[in-house]
């Protein structure tokens, strides 16, 4: 359960915005995503290595 704490004249929008802050930290929209289609452990090992690279590529570029 997210609680939002809101300040006595603080509008509806600004809290609004909290709560959208705070349920995306949690990442459940994220993993709701991911359940919804079952991906082998052989896709999903390859996609890490492909970010892997991805990653170190543009940290080497970077420097």
């Amino acid at each position: 359960m997210i609680i939002v704490n809101v300040k006595e004249n603080e509008s509806l929008e600004k809290a609004l915005k909290k709560f959208k802050k705070k349920y995306e930290k949690t990442g459940v929209l994220k993993e709701l995503r991911a359940r919804q289609a079952f991906v082998k452990p052989s896709v999903k090992r390859r996609h890490e290595v492909i970010r892997a690279r991805y990653k170190q590529h543009m940290q080497i570029k970077g420097e």
